[in-house]
């Protein structure tokens, strides 16, 4: 078979399939956000330590690095592209008071503005990280050969920070209780254009990295305490 397959991908895999999965619950007819979101947050967490597990291998071959690099990207567009929109339109169909906006026009013919902000906002998010992660990959490959010694770094928010960013936001319709969604469709397009900014993001240390695990742990327990626990009690 072509492909490698030895433990130094398998996080990046369980990564794309948690991504694959998240889809799917989201979008399954009696999908539901918050189960997005588990998928979400693990596919970070695989995320975080992948490029970790890789390098403990000393002896990687360039095709290995490049394949690495490779399939991170794509699965990284799977996960922390598509699967932030999907789980958006899971919301869209759960709760809230546009849950009865699931056509795009009136019955006399006129576009209606929210269903249309709400595509519009996930389709420029998931081409802002399709083109984001495809000029990383340029800039990495160009580093690895031609600049090695030169410190490693992003160019616009890593796609990854969506395993952090919209959890959180959900999370506000329970702390909070209040229909967030316009804010969830806002922030797509907003973290779009983070994505295609200039502005040089230096690769986080063991200081950054460790707070960033924490919050993601936070959120997870987060999520179980205020809904899926109270499911299973119920009487």
């Amino acid at each position: 078979m072509i492909g490698f397959y030895d433990y130094t991908v398998i996080l990046t895999y369980l990564s794309l399939l948690s991504g694959v999965m998240g889809i799917i619950v989201s979008l399954e007819g009696r999908g539901h956000p918050f189960f997005g979101v588990f998928f979400l947050l693990f596919s970070g967490l695989c995320d975080t330590f992948d490029g970790k597990v890789a390098r403990t291998k000393k002896n990687r071959t360039e095709q290995e690095k490049s394949f690495g690099i490779q399939i991170d990207s794509l699965a990284d567009l799977v996960s922390f592209g598509v699967l932030p929109g999907c789980i958006g339109f899971a919301r869209l169909r759960s709760y809230g008071r546009f849950a009865e906006l699931p056509n795009f026009f009136h019955k006399n013919g006129a576009i209606r503005i929210y269903p249309l902000f709400f595509l519009l906002s996930v389709l420029f998010f998931v081409l802002a990280a399709l083109i984001r992660l495809a000029y990383f990959n340029v800039l990495e490959l160009d580093r690895q050969t031609a600049h090695p010694e030169q410190e490693k770094g992003y160019v616009g928010l890593p796609v990854t920070m969506s395993s952090l960013i919209f959890p959180a936001i959900i999370l506000l319709d329970y702390l909070i209780a209040r229909d967030f969604t316009i804010l969830y469709f806002t922030a797509l397009i907003v973290t779009g254009c983070l994505f295609l900014g200039r502005f040089r993001v230096k690769k986080p240390g063991k200081k950054m990295l460790t707070l960033l695990l924490i919050i993601g742990v936070v959120e997870f327990i987060l999520f179980l305490i205020l809904h899926m626990i109270p499911h299973l009690i119920q009487p």
